[in-house]
């Protein structure tokens, strides 16, 4: 297996991975920016005040993202698998 097919290897795994934790992780900083300002505007120093709404976005973000993701996973892995004879040499 040559360098280059280990670095473009790598390079596919680390660009799906975070493929797949984009959408969770935006959301989950959308919601957090807004839970903290409206804790500002309110002055409510609740830390459960911010934490349920944004496992609740995270749970609905699953629910929503969930197909998406496990199609481009599982693209991903028979791109890995069709190509195994290559990474074998």
């Amino acid at each position: 297996m040559s360098p280059e097919l280990v670095v473009q290897l790598l390079r596919d795994a680390l660009l799906t991975a975070f493929w797949l934790a984009l959408p969770l992780l935006a959301i989950g900083f959308a919601v957090g920016i807004l839970m903290s300002l409206v804790q500002i505007v309110t002055s409510i120093q609740d830390s459960a005040f911010s934490t349920v709404p944004r496992l609740i976005a995270f749970l609905a973000a699953i629910l929503l993202f969930l197909p998406w993701m496990v199609n481009r996973s599982a693209g991903y892995a028979a791109q890995v698998l069709a190509n195994l004879g290559q990474y074998a040499r």
